[in-house]
């Protein structure tokens, strides 16, 4: 959790940064607990599960939507409302429609990199992460399903790939320095794990 909002109607409660939620729980720290333990549980059966062509975005939000409709009525819709975490602003909710579209129309046409090389892969799968983290599409949820959505990508181009096998604390560094156009530490990252 942990956003910052710029607009009032927040989703939240009054008086309160708690998400509502289908627990009715209104202390964030509560929430965060019932959040992590539920969408646990439901990214374990996802991992499980073997990627499924179109990964388009309908799947990006379908995995958002099981991840979280146990919790919030807005599961796998796109947020109405702007953010911002740690001074990075996301995109602007009036354009996350045009640009998710852009971005998952693109992956099709690339054939999901399944021809690219390894370097040039790695460097796709970087631009899309980017891009993903930019877009932030969800009000709460989005780095669990960009990482599940990731990982299917990867699996589908026949790479093996785990995000827990990556230092969470060097990937937020890396995430951060690259969006402010660093991508150096994220490329390393990918291309050390992307087997």
């Amino acid at each position: 959790m942990g956003y910052s909002i710029e607009v009032s109607g927040d989703g939240c409660y009054p008086n309160t940064t708690c998400l509502i939620n289908k627990f009715d729980i209104k202390e964030d720290d509560k929430l965060a607990e019932i959040e992590a333990e539920i969408t646990f549980a439901k990214a374990a059966v996802l991992e499980s599960e073997a990627p499924s062509l179109p990964l388009d975005f309908d799947y990006y939000k379908n995995i958002h939507r099981f991840l979280f409709e146990d919790l919030y009525d807005w599961a796998g819709e796109l947020r109405k409302v702007d953010i911002s975490k740690k001074g990075t602003s996301f995109c602007a909710a009036a354009k996350l429609e045009n640009l998710c579209k852009a971005c998952f129309e693109r992956l099709e046409k690339e054939n999901y990199f399944t021809d690219a090389t390894k370097e040039r892969f790695v460097e796709e799968i970087v631009d899309f992460y980017v891009t993903t983290n930019y877009l932030h599409p969800f009000r709460e949820g989005n780095g669990r399903t960009q990482r599940i959505f990731i990982s299917k990508l990867i699996k589908l181009c026949g790479y093996e790939f785990n995000f827990s096998n990556i230092n969470p604390d060097l990937l937020m560094i890396a995430t951060i320095k690259a969006t402010n156009g660093v991508t150096d530490d994220l490329y390393t990252i990918f291309q050390n794990e992307i087997r």
